[in-house]
């Protein structure tokens, strides 16, 4: 026979008995109802006993009593043991998809961008031909490095699409007015840095005519150069900080043990591991942080299992909604620390928020929540921390408080 378990609106198995095996409510159970059904897979005989028949099994037969209530410790703890299995194994699971979609932005740019300077740079030597044959004095050299280190010291300019493309037609007409060749080419790179017409003037009053080209090709030469690299270090700076964010996240270097704590890092490097399931659900993020927060004595890594619980299911629950705006705001006061989390999603249906910490308990369908989510939220806090965590909720706002004394 199979068990399974309603979750949503499915049924889902949890387990299977075969001959022999017991399964249904035992003695000194405090279950009030069934929280799944049986289903015969093939002919089979079943003894069953009725529920009013417990007292008096308890009183006369002790060794039967004795074997099942050891037979409902184990089956809780295994039962337990797996549904947590299987909630943390979906965290990772969405975890690891929202990384690598991170970390595939970056790398792939970082790809891109070596193929086109490697492409770029062996263009150099016919650069470099031209740029030899220019024929200047110590001071007129100095002038030109002084505009073109000027430029790259600036850096890339950002520009509105309208704003640069007459920028680009400016710098494009003085390129064709100095018989500059390709200038359609070498316009792009010129403004990219802030190179306008005046710019160029300065080059060109140093540069006679018939090596102004050449002179140009050199300078447009540096700046392709100088973007490509900042782009692949900007890239892997990128990768660098997701990674860092994993491990503070983690902190799988450290030892399982309550120390001073920055609440505020552990809520960033979460949202930095959940950035892809924000960013794909258009979600406004606004992080109302107390910048004098003390440091609270908790377990790190359970603490960033607790707001990625609760950001979550805050962003599944935004999912149809117009506006989707997810608050964070901290407080402290003399005795507590105070972190809610609130959201403009579809609220809590009244008939489920009595539920809402319980064991298993979820809205979600099969293979999007386990239903332990909650639940260890409610343990790591109240148990792990002496804290509390409370909600209230109505439709189109949820707001979720999670409290733990300072001492």
């Amino acid at each position: 026979a199979l068990l399974k378990m309603h979750q949503g609106n499915q049924y889902r198995v949890v387990g299977e008995f075969g001959a022999g095996m017991i399964t249904g409510l035992l003695p000194y159970s405090r279950a009030k109802s069934a929280v799944g059904m049986s289903q015969a897979i093939e002919p089979v005989k079943v003894l069953a006993i009725g529920r009013e028949k417990f007292p008096e099994m308890i009183l006369t037969q002790e060794e039967l009593t004795t074997v099942l209530v050891h037979l409902m410790s184990s089956r809780i703890r295994e039962f337990t043991k797996n549904q947590q299995q299987s909630d943390k194994m979906m965290a990772l699971g969405k975890l690891s998809a929202g990384l690598a979609h991170e970390l595939n932005n970056p790398s792939a740019a970082i790809v891109r961008s070596a193929q086109m300077l490697s492409a770029h740079l062996k263009q150099s030597p016919d650069i470099f031909m031209q740029a030899v044959k220019v024929q200047m004095t110590d001071e007129q050299i100095k002038a030109v490095n002084e505009v073109l280190a000027g430029q790259l010291a600036k850096g890339v300019q950002s520009y509105s699409l309208m704003v640069k493309s007459q920028k680009e037609d400016e710098v494009i007409d003085w390129l064709d007015d100095h018989d500059i060749e390709d200038s359609d080419m070498i316009a792009e790179n010129l403004v990219e840095f802030g190179f306008g017409p005046d710019e160029l003037d300065r080059i060109a009053n140093e540069v006679e005519q018939k090596y102004l080209s050449g002179m140009l090709a050199w300078i447009n030469q540096n700046l392709v150069t100088e973007r490509l690299v900042d782009e692949i270090q900007e890239a892997s700076s990128r990768i660098n900080k997701l990674v860092s964010s994993v491990k503070s996240y983690t902190h799988m270097d450290q030892a399982p043990e309550k120390k001073p704590t920055d609440i505020h890092l552990g809520i960033e490097n979460t949202l930095t591991m959940l950035a892809h399931k924000i960013k794909k659900g258009n979600i406004q993020v606004h992080l109302n942080f107390d910048p004098h927060l003390t440091k609270p004595p908790v377990f790190p890594s359970e603490m960033n299992q607790v707001w990625t619980n609760i950001i979550d299911n805050a962003i599944d629950a935004m999912e149809d909604s117009d506006r989707k705006e997810l608050t964070i705001t901290t407080t402290q006061n003399s005795q507590s620390i105070n972190v809610v989390i609130s959201d403009t999603g579809s609220g809590i249906p009244e008939e489920v928020q009595d539920k809402i910490f319980d064991p298993f308990f979820t809205t979600k369908e099969i293979g999007k929540g386990t239903g332990m989510g909650m639940e260890v939220v409610h343990r790591i806090v109240t148990t792990q921390h002496n804290g509390s965590v409370s909600f209230r909720t109505e439709p189109g706002y949820t707001e979720f408080t999670v409290c733990f004394p300072l001492n």
